[in-house]
């Protein structure tokens, strides 16, 4: 009796109720096709401070989803320099970093090309740099061989990690892979993308090709194919982001399709929901790119030095905590003198304000416009 859907005859023969999903793909698709078009209105400027924006949640939470947790401005930086985006200076960026950022975007920006083994292999190299997940040697740019033993997808912290089921073996690989491959690249011309983004999802998961990185490299091959369904390699919403919300639905959709048959309306009834649900988070995007801009455009002409710009970027990107004198100067590499000057002749502009409280931890936020 088979234990998991790979072991099953019909193997990988997926089905579906189109019935079923008709009314809730049809709602995703107007409300993606209205998204696209508010997007594109934006100019290229501001499309690219949004793509950046959702490409940087969507590698952060999709290594945030398997337990590595990324430096934003790293990220950021990396993702930056690489779209033409000025963010008024640069953070360096870890080896891990730039490869993350590589994948992603050969990913979305080279969508229309084909997906083959070799491309996938670059992928899992960019991920792993150095040959280690971790502090452990494994195999990289290439499938995982039988040498790995077993491969279990897992979640959880170490000790208390949970197993939701056991990849096909190494030897199966090749095959298994090229009709994936062939699927993906000269699937049938019927099949509505997003659904296929759903499927390629779950099938490159199962397969689990690679010692480690399978979940985020699933991920990409889902942004891809979600770039196909747009025509369009600008990103205005994270899949990855929403997933890290609802992780442990995510992992128990997986826990329970991998053990059911290959009838997979309920879990693709689920991705078209995860979708839906990211599209709200690409207003929260739309909203921040237009304060930014809106911004400027109001402050055009006025002086502001360099440490000035970059600390009200960060403000305006979304600054993680208290903005402090302290974070200042260690942000802008400059004095503490120089940190309350600065912050001082934004306050006296009322572009700062101070926050409640005081004292040694005095914090400022940007002063709302009405």
């Amino acid at each position: 009796m088979a234990t998991y859907i790979y072991e099953l005859p019909d193997w990988p023969s997926f089905r579906w109720d189109d019935k079923r999903l008709a009314d809730q793909l049809a709602a995703v698709r107007h409300r993606q096709g209205r998204l696209i078009g508010r997007m594109e209105a934006l100019g290229l400027t501001l499309q690219k401070e949004a793509t950046l924006h959702s490409l940087t949640e969507e590698v952060v939470k999709s290594s945030e989803i398997e337990g590595e947790v990324l430096d934003r401005e790293q990220v950021r930086s990396s993702l930056a320099r690489r779209l033409g985006v000025d963010i008024g200076g640069l953070t360096p960026a870890d080896r891990n970093v730039e490869g993350i950022v590589d994948m992603m975007l050969d990913a979305t920006e080279k969508y229309a090309e084909p997906l083959t083994a070799d491309r996938l292999f670059g992928w899992h190299a960019a991920l792993f740099p150095t040959g280690r997940s971790g502090i452990r040697k494994i195999t990289v740019g290439k499938w995982r061989t039988s040498e790995s033993g077993p491969m279990q997808v897992v979640s959880g912290p170490e000790g208390r990690q949970r197993v939701h089921f056991e990849a096909p073996e190494a030897a199966r690989l090749d095959a298994e892979m090229k009709t994936f491959l062939d699927w993906f690249n000269h699937g049938p011309e019927n099949l509505d993308p997003v659904l296929k983004a759903g499927i390629a999802h779950l099938w490159f998961v199962t397969i689990h090709p690679f010692e480690d990185g399978n979940g985020r490299i699933a991920r990409a091959i889902a942004d891809m194919a979600l770039a196909r369904s747009e025509k369009t390699a600008q990103r205005f919403y994270s899949m990855s982001a929403q997933i890290r919300k609802e992780r442990n639905k995510y992992y128990n959709y997986l826990e329970d399709t991998q053990k059911g048959d290959l009838e997979i309306t309920e879990h693709l009834e689920w991705f078209l929901s995860c979708l839906d649900r990211a599209f709200d988070g690409a207003q929260a995007i739309l909203a921040s790119v237009l304060g930014k801009a809106k911004f400027w455009e109001r402050h055009s002409g006025e002086p502001f030095n360099k440490r000035q710009k970059i600390m009200l970027n960060r403000l305006l990107d979304g600054f993680e905590g208290k903005l402090t004198s302290s974070k200042w100067a260690t942000i802008t590499k400059t004095s503490q003198d120089t940190a309350s000057r600065d912050i001082d002749n934004l306050l006296a502009r009322n572009i700062l304000i101070k926050d409640a409280g005081g004292g040694r931890s005095t914090s400022y936020s940007l002063v709302e416009v009405k």
